[in-house]
């Protein structure tokens, strides 16, 4: 097989630039990245000017347009300008599983469209990644396993097909998280933007590894975020990329990333090809550098109608032409109502029977949010503040939300699983073993328990090398008898997210938002099925538990702020979003890759 073909298979070596603390280590020949060998392959020179005075750094969707539509730029330049950064700085960041081999030929087709007048919307010409548990037929999809290392599955995704009709580029797929993290819970958890195909994605605003003796098996200093990765959008890789969101995957990485975040509504963006945790809250959503960015985004992935193939769609309606751009208002915050959730988000709280709290905010997170509110103020928002969510402030840990989580691990096994949801390792056999189904006789294997099996044959190959336990508690579970269980338990969570969740503190306050820190908010945002925006807001520092040896100096973690709203609210979310955007514009590039 061919360099360029292995590395579009996204078999590689991964070996960081830099390893802890500042002792920078000999490597071995490394064949260059897939990105340089296209150019290479298509008669570019890497080093000759590109178009004039342009560069893609923080360039927004909008911006390239309106760069392509005066004849400054060509959709075959852009992908030049992504595939040179890519080629650049992959080594370090590890952002790709796969680089598209026909990116350059799609531009050029792109361009040729554009010339006889034929503008299929904003994303024409525009460089995009999927996370790669998102079908695509022209690339592969491998979730990050071994297994299906290669594979390339019988049917696109249903927002494959959206973006790709709206002229979005696919121009490779980002790394995640092995199976978007259901794979290995405790006791050895599998560290976020791990999977065994690529290894670890290292974030770009401090792209180290872990010097702590305890965790030093390559993972990140600064975390990266959830199961998908926001890395090559930072560092301007593309122009934006896709995650997925089953407790938090696209608020998280976005967060850590410095980036806008949209989890949409369950079943506003169809689910269709994407391989899946559970069903009851897997949810795909844009990430970007901005509110305008991730808009356009979402118009794309979203479809016209209801997918068949997907019940949950039709639950909100497209605006007009699904464009979200319409909500862009700089003064969208005037008049609005912002609750503060104080309990759990800002505040700990301490339960009934329970010697420590829970939630609340370092110090620096604290006076950064304080901060955040005061912006909302002068934007003159209504800020209703505590607007506590009564599932989070009561004090009852049978009627706590923080204290219903979901099993997780080899010690929430049955038997041993009565205070948590079976619902993601119930929903993990029954629609992983679906989605195998759909995959047909060419699949790499056919079940959750084949799987299973597989990867315990192949971990001298590095399949499992933290394990599988949450496979191993998901496969224990059987459809039909463990249905009603399962049906109390989403009914326990529907409960504590929705009906004393969000929807009972904006129905108590009237609220348009509740402001959260961070991507605090995600994991109510993921159970209840609501939307949440985040957008970038500034740093805070990165402190763990365990603290880094003296004379490492870990640069600082980005925080962000997150609007989360009723259901379909996305149009209002938008608006509010932008609006605070436009009064801060926080984001910063990540420094050391110009």
């Amino acid at each position: 097989m061919g360099i360029l073909a292995q590395a579009m298979r996204g078999r590689r070596h991964h070996i960081p630039v830099m390893t802890p603390p500042t002792v920078r280590r000999s490597r071995p020949f490394r064949q260059a990245p897939a990105a340089l060998l296209l150019l290479a392959a298509a008669g570019c020179d890497a080093t000759r000017p590109r178009a004039a005075g342009f560069s893609v750094v923080e360039t927004s969707i909008p911006e390239l347009q309106a760069a392509m539509e005066r004849g400054e730029l060509t959709s075959r330049q852009l992908v030049t300008e992504y595939l040179v950064r890519i080629g650049l700085y992959e080594d370090r960041l590890n952002a790709a599983v796969s680089v598209n081999p026909n990116a350059l030929a799609e531009a050029e087709a792109l361009d040729a469209e554009r010339a006889r007048g034929e503008v299929r919307g904003p994303l024409h010409g525009i460089p995009v990644a999927l996370k790669d548990n998102i079908h695509t037929t022209h690339l592969p999809t491998t979730a990050g396993a071994v297994a299906f290392e290669g594979y390339i599955p019988p049917y696109e995704a249903t927002l494959t097909t959206n973006l790709r009709e709206a002229g979005a580029i696919i121009i490779a797929k980002a790394g995640l998280t092995e199976f978007a993290n259901w794979m290995a819970g405790p006791p050895s958890q599998m560290p976020g933007n791990y999977n065994a195909l690529t290894g670890f994605a290292y974030n770009p605003y401090d792209p180290r590894r872990d010097p702590r003796p305890a965790t030093s098996d390559g993972r990140p200093a600064l975390s990266t975020g959830g199961s998908s990765s926001g890395v090559g959008t930072a560092a301007s890789f593309w122009a934006g990329n896709v995650g997925t969101d089953t407790g938090g995957s696209v608020i998280s990485p976005s967060n850590a990333n410095m980036l806008v975040g949209i989890r949409p509504t369950l079943g506003r963006i169809s689910r269709w090809g994407i391989a899946p945790v559970t069903l009851d809250h897997d949810m795909a959503g844009p990430m970007t550098r901005t509110v305008a960015d991730a808009a356009i985004m979402l118009g794309g992935m979203e479809s016209a109608a209801p997918d068949p193939n997907d019940p949950a769609t039709g639950i909100c309606e497209p605006p007009p032409g699904r464009d979200y751009t319409r909500f862009l208002n700089p003064d969208g915050l005037a008049g609005a109502r912002i609750g503060i959730p104080r309990a759990f988000y800002y505040d700990p709280v301490r339960l009934e029977g329970e010697e420590g709290t829970r939630g609340g905010l370092t110090e620096a997170q604290a006076a950064l949010m304080g901060e955040a509110i005061s912006v909302l103020e002068a934007q003159g928002a209504v800020v209703v503040d505590p607007a506590d969510v009564p599932s989070y402030a009561h004090p009852d840990p049978d009627s706590n939300f923080a204290a219903w989580g979901f099993c997780a691990g080899a010690h929430q096994a049955k038997g041993s699983d009565q205070n948590c949801s079976v619902n993601f390792k119930y929903g993990a056999k029954r629609d992983f073993n679906a989605w195998l189904e759909s995959l047909g006789p060419d699949a790499p294997v056919t079940t959750l328990t084949e799987l299973r099996q597989w990867n315990l044959d192949h971990a001298d190959g590095g399949a499992a090398r933290y394990g599988q336990s949450r496979f191993d508690i998901s496969d224990e579970m059987d459809v039909d008898a463990d249905r009603a269980r399962n049906e109390a338990d989403m009914a326990r969570d529907e409960l504590l997210s929705r009906t004393r969740g969000i929807d009972a503190v904006l129905a108590e306050h009237d609220l348009d938002a509740i402001f959260t820190p961070g991507s605090r908010g995600a994991g109510l945002a993921a159970r209840s099925g609501t939307p949440i925006v985040v957008v970038p807001f500034g740093f805070v520092p990165n402190e763990p538990a365990t603290s880094f040896p003296d004379g490492f100096d870990a640069r600082p973690a980005p925080f962000g702020v997150g609007f989360t709203g009723a259901n379909c609210s996305e149009p209002r979310l938008i608006e509010l979003a932008y609006a605070f955007e436009q009064a801060t514009r926080r984001r910063v590039p990540p420094p050391g890759f110009p």
